[in-house]
């Protein structure tokens, strides 16, 4: 199969990234999250995880795709998608602006930027992600972008994936 690229951006601080699919690791989230594009959405930078920044969507593939080439030590630049009820998401601890309604599914695809990220959750424990793309170019402009993001704020800005 031939290489597959997006481009990810921070839309109103008109930075972005190029990433490379990882087809050959984790196939079957490549082709929901391919057949997808675009997407874009409010930005928010993770509480616990460290240094992430993601946007939640409804479920665009009617099953959600299996765990493949997990992680819980993800690294700068790496693409992960996770899939969470409703339910997980819907205290106001994680400060979102409106709560997802019970029974349903929301999909979160998110960006590390920088070292030293562990996906332990208190509420939850280990949140296994699918590392389904790396970022080959761009990484440190996007990196100091998410850094202003969480220094001076997510709000009005979004997250934005697309084929290239």
């Amino acid at each position: 199969m031939t290489e597959r690229f997006i481009e990810v951006s921070l839309v109103s601080r008109g930075v972005a990234a190029r990433a490379r699919l990882l087809d050959d690791r984790a196939p079957v989230t490549c082709a929901a999250v391919w057949a997808a594009l675009p997407l874009t959405g409010d930005v928010y930078h993770a509480k616990y995880a460290r240094n992430e920044i993601y946007a939640l969507f409804p479920p665009f593939t009617p099953t959600e795709p299996p765990l493949e080439n997990p992680t819980v030590t993800p690294i700068p630049g790496d693409l992960c998608y996770f899939s969470f009820a409703g339910s997980e998401l819907a205290t106001k601890a994680y400060g979102y602006d409106r709560e997802p309604p019970p029974g349903t599914t929301v999909v979160d695809l998110a960006l590390f930027y920088e070292r030293n990220n562990l996906l332990l959750n208190g509420d939850v424990g280990w949140v296994p992600g699918t590392v389904w793309a790396e970022v080959v170019e761009g990484l440190p402009a996007l990196a100091e972008a998410c850094n202003d993001l969480w220094r001076n704020g997510a709000a009005g800005e979004q997250l934005a994936f697309r084929a290239l």
